[in-house]
């Protein structure tokens, strides 16, 4: 029953380059969320041994070949995949971490999944209640967000809505459920990837793997909303700071950056791509996190 299962696990995808945020994101996970919330990380078979010092009874390292189908596999020395039902054009590496994330998503026996890349940190104190409003999970949406100017979130969506067999979505501004974390029941999800497999007559995976465009987040959201008729909880906040431009920034920026922020913050996601420096990174999140809770041992190190 559901009231017997893990309230929250906390989902990442990862790789040997990211192997040292991934780090700091496992501490955040495990000095901030309830002794019972299990870390999965997702990785490469040849990145597992840069991980397994990791590994603990709260953090699990799985080989991303767990959660693949035998129709999805790997060209040699490329981080392209091919799906045997569709072999071409190839599949694109992020298709692929967005297959691993429904699949781990699918089989958690929990009420609910949070995913998180490695390029997040938590700040302060989360559990499943964090991402309820009146103990239902809520959906992240941005009614009218999706404009003419974000012509790949349209396309997302697009492709969402020919997967679940709904109408190609209008002119009008669309909505976006992309947010970072983000949390989904499994639940769902497994009846989501059902729905996708009766559309389209294919095993789910090669169904996705056949996108040229694809959000993992758009399908879920497009799913809850077109489908089951809406969420009885829905948010527009993600409690959480954001840095995703591939420019880099000093310490002060970013802990002006940091200082800003305005609300409950719960997490910090400074993207891998942006070019800062792991020190500049650290120190600036070691000092917010510190004149958070006004410990001196606290920050990520």
């Amino acid at each position: 029953m559901e009231s017997e299962l893990r309230g929250l696990a906390v989902v990442t995808p990862s790789y040997a380059p990211d192997s040292v945020l991934c780090r700091d994101l496992n501490r955040s996970v495990l000095r901030w969320t309830p002794q019972d919330v299990q870390h999965h990380i997702i990785v490469p078979r040849q990145d597992l041994p840069v991980f397994r010092m990791l590994a603990n009874d709260r953090t699990i390292i799985h080989d991303h070949e767990e959660f693949l189908s035998a129709a999805i596999r790997r060209l040699p020395l490329l981080n392209m995949w091919i799906n045997k039902r569709r072999p071409w054009p190839p599949v694109r590496g992020w298709i692929t971490q967005q297959l691993i994330k429904l699949s781990v998503a699918a089989t958690l026996d929990v009420e609910a999944v949070l995913l998180v890349d490695s390029d997040m940190v938590f700040v302060s104190p989360i559990d499943l209640k964090s991402f309820q409003q009146e103990g239902s999970l809520a959906l992240y949406r941005q009614p009218g967000a999706v404009h003419s100017g974000l012509p790949r979130h349209r396309q997302w969506l697009e492709s969402a809505h020919a997967l679940l067999g709904l109408d190609r979505p209008g002119p009008e501004d669309l909505t976006d459920y992309i947010c970072w974390p983000c949390a989904w029941k499994p639940e769902t999800v497994r009846a989501m990837l059902r729905r996708v497999e009766d559309v389209t007559g294919t095993p789910w995976q090669s169904a996705i793997a056949s996108q040229l465009q694809f959000s993992e987040m758009m399908l879920y959201g497009a799913y809850v909303d077109g489908v089951l008729g809406g969420s009885p909880a829905m948010t527009s906040s993600m409690n959480s700071v954001l840095y995703s431009a591939e420019a880099p920034l000093q310490l002060a920026e970013v802990s002006a950056l940091l200082n800003s922020a305005a609300g409950a913050v719960q997490a910090v996601m400074i993207s891998a791509k942006s070019g800062i420096p792991y020190e500049v990174r650290a120190k600036a999140l070691q000092d917010y996190t510190e004149s958070r809770t006004g410990s001196l041992s606290g920050g990520i190190r």
